[in-house]
């Protein structure tokens, strides 16, 4: 079967009209740095052919910070222009863009200038999804939530989302916009084979009329055969400056990863099938984000959508 063939799924995001691709193309790393950028372009114009219309940004990826909303934009206001009605784009405000004040935060003061510099960096009207990236302790709840749901009163917001908040405080953010008028409608968590906690909030959030996107399904790649025989010198793990630490990469979690690529082949997947397998299959998911650095690895990426036998995951011995 030819993947162009396939029909993307689409999620509803909770008890909201907004549905999302099940898979997500996301921003993260990839699309700011020099000699990549006819890389990134084909990326996008690959998940566009294959389905996906949810595209996840953060004012601060990059690197450097803006360049991935700047990349975005220019394909935008060019060569798929014709497909802004077609997408959800989603971006995030709240990790700090520099050390000055109120260049971080969940103040009104960031939040509004942070939006407006988003709307210009991607050369759009209005952001689908506007999300809080992260819990600012130093701002009460409910500034942040007057200042969301301003942005989605002036129309340049239609959605908000809340990115890493605990779920308690993700639920009472929702009442409080909710009560201002604005649309809460989805909470952003990570969730992997490796990282499995988060699957007790993610029923209180889907509960609460909330759908959930979850970031790094792939362990930022260690649930691929990426790091079976070791450390790849063109791998994230390799790179000084990268989010991913060789030390992350211990002795019981590469015997765990090695497991679950046997449980993974001896039911005709590959291990990253298996693992977006896993995140897919919960109701409560509404979208997955997929980080790729190659068109290759977003095709291999999309293939799990013909791996449509959930069953497995009712076994408990796969992850022993």
């Amino acid at each position: 079967m030819s993947l162009k063939s396939l029909d993307m799924p689409y999620r509803t995001c909770g008890d909201s009209g907004l549905k999302l691709s099940a898979l997500g193309l996301g921003f993260w790393h990839g699309f700011g740095e020099p000699g990549i950028e006819d890389e990134a372009r084909r990326i996008v114009r690959t998940a566009l052919d294959l389905g996906i219309t949810h595209m996840d940004l953060a004012n601060v990826y990059g690197p450097p910070v803006g360049r991935a909303e700047e990349f975005l934009g220019k394909m935008l206001n060019g060569e798929i222009a014709s497909e802004r009605d077609s997408l959800v784009i989603a971006t995030k405000a709240g990790h700090a863009m520099g050390e000055r004040p109120y260049q971080a935060g969940g103040s009104r003061k960031h939040l509004i200038a942070a939006c407006e510099a988003s709307l210009k960096r991607l050369k759009l009207n209005y952001i689908d999804i506007f999300y809080h990236h992260c819990p600012d302790p130093d701002t009460p709840l409910d500034e942040t939530a007057e200042a969301l749901a301003h942005l989605v009163w002036q129309g340049k917001v239609l959605y908000i989302g809340l990115s890493k908040y605990p779920a308690e405080d993700a639920l009472r953010m929702k009442e409080m916009l909710n009560d201002l008028g604005a649309p809460c409608v989805v909470h952003q968590a990570r969730l992997n084979l490796l990282q499995t906690e988060y699957t007790k909030a993610m029923n209180m959030i889907f509960e609460a009329g909330m759908g959930s996107v979850i970031f790094s399904p792939l362990a930022q790649g260690m649930l691929t055969d990426r790091y079976l025989d070791g450390i790849p010198a063109d791998s994230r793990m390799a790179v000084e400056h990268g989010f991913l630490k060789p030390e992350a990469l211990t002795e019981d979690r590469l015997r765990s990863i090695r497991q679950l690529r046997k449980f993974a082949l001896s039911r005709g997947m590959s291990l990253s099938q298996l693992a977006l397998s896993y995140v897919l299959h919960h109701d409560a998911v509404s979208s997955l984000i997929m980080g790729v650095s190659k068109v290759d690895q977003l095709i291999d990426n999309v293939s799990v959508l013909q791996c449509t036998d959930f069953t497995m995951f009712d076994e408990k011995f796969y992850l022993n």
